[in-house]
């Protein structure tokens, strides 16, 4: 009996490391925790370099670690890869540094809106909600199948990829797309 109970928990214990650590997601190789803030995991993500150092040439670092709660929809590095050729390096020379601010916050909504809450939020607004971006811009969420889509003021979109990221000053929401406002 004992043998079968070490076994049991080897095999939990095997299976919680497998699956990020308990609870806490996986994102770009690495365990997000929900008790250190938003910059604390993304900078342990290796599928976020780029939006780490747009934030940090933006000055959002601070900003980022403050109480919020926000909701960050996260481009990965591959989404930034998407733009046109040279405008990630564009973006982050100094004298670009407003327009690099007003991308990075049209990807963060006040307040901590779980996949749960937003999906809610679609389906009050009979298959659309519309959210406000730090940027003053507007986000329009929708669903397609099982999974969250966002669309842009340009008409272009992003999919969630990986909801829920939980952090102590709000939640972040993987996207594969970068979002641009008018």
């Amino acid at each position: 009996m004992r043998n079968k109970l070490a076994l049991v928990f080897v095999a939990m214990a095997t299976l919680a490391m497998a699956f990020g650590q308990g609870n806490n997601p996986m994102v770009g190789g690495q365990a997000m925790y929900p008790t250190k803030n938003i910059i604390q995991n993304a900078v342990n993500s290796a599928d976020h370099t780029t939006l780490v150092a747009a934030v940090k040439t933006a000055g959002l670092v601070d900003t980022l670690e403050g109480p919020g709660p926000f909701t960050v929809f996260a481009p990965t590095n591959e989404a930034f890869a998407k733009l046109p050729e040279g405008t990630v390096d564009n973006l982050l020379k100094p004298e670009n540094k407003q327009m690099l601010v007003r991308i990075l916050t049209y990807h963060v909504v006040p307040g901590r809106i779980s996949a749960v809450e937003l999906r809610k939020q679609i389906r009050a607004g009979h298959g659309m909600a519309e959210l406000k971006t730090v940027s003053g811009g507007t986000l329009t969420a929708a669903m397609d199948g099982n999974d969250i889509v966002l669309k842009d003021e340009k008409g272009e979109t992003a999919r969630v990829t990986i909801p829920n990221v939980f952090q102590s000053n709000g939640v972040i929401h993987v996207i594969d797309s970068v979002l641009l406002p008018n």
